[in-house]
């Protein structure tokens, strides 16, 4: 493997720079994995939180009122059963004082008239709750093993693209050495 740092008098200097080209990005891949590691991951950080506290000013957790009763679940009292949540249409009142109705998913089998909560946003219109502080998180901490696994591959992609370049180099001294030798080789008839 180390052969291209080896006095060898069949060693090109593109070998040689091909091994120090390798050696420079191993150095700069393991040197910039935990700096775009921490710049991606505060950056996401920042942003997912300016996004969860966008969310919490402007969603609202509102009572509403089941229209139909609910699906059933096939297997009631499953484990499944209790993580199961079916469309169901609900009457709630907007952040705005109308009365609308929309669909929200619901635990199996609630009948009719049943109360429960929902996320409304500012235009009346049944949402997710807010981002908490663990999806914040979770997500930075994605985007940062997202980078942590992009600089290696950026890294073994510029690589790719000086040993084939290198490599091209090569072909064409051998092709113009060839071209010197090939007249004195070959007969002429």
């Amino acid at each position: 493997m180390l052969w291209r740092w080896r006095r060898n008098p069949l060693r090109r200097r593109t070998d040689l720079a091909q091994a120090w080209i390798g050696a420079v990005l191993l150095l700069t891949v393991l040197a910039a994995i935990p700096v775009a590691m921490f710049l991606v991951g505060d950056t996401a950080y920042r942003r997912h939180m300016e996004t969860a506290r966008h969310q919490a000013a402007t969603r609202h957790h509102t009572p509403a009122v089941l229209v139909h009763d609910a699906p059933r679940h096939p297997e009631p009292g499953s484990d499944e059963a209790k993580q199961a949540r079916y469309p169901a249409s609900v009457r709630f009142t907007d952040p705005h004082g109308h009365t609308r109705t929309a669909k929200a998913d619901v635990e199996p089998a609630l009948p009719a008239g049943s109360a429960l909560r929902v996320w409304v946003d500012n235009d009346g219109k049944i949402t997710d709750p807010p981002m908490t502080t663990t999806q914040v998180r979770n997500r930075a901490m994605g985007s940062a093993l997202v980078a942590a696994m992009a600089v290696p591959l950026l890294g073994a992609a510029a690589y790719g693209y000086a040993h084939r370049r290198l490599e091209r180099h090569n072909l064409a001294r051998w092709d113009a050495a060839w071209a010197d030798v090939a007249q004195r080789w070959t007969t002429s008839r």
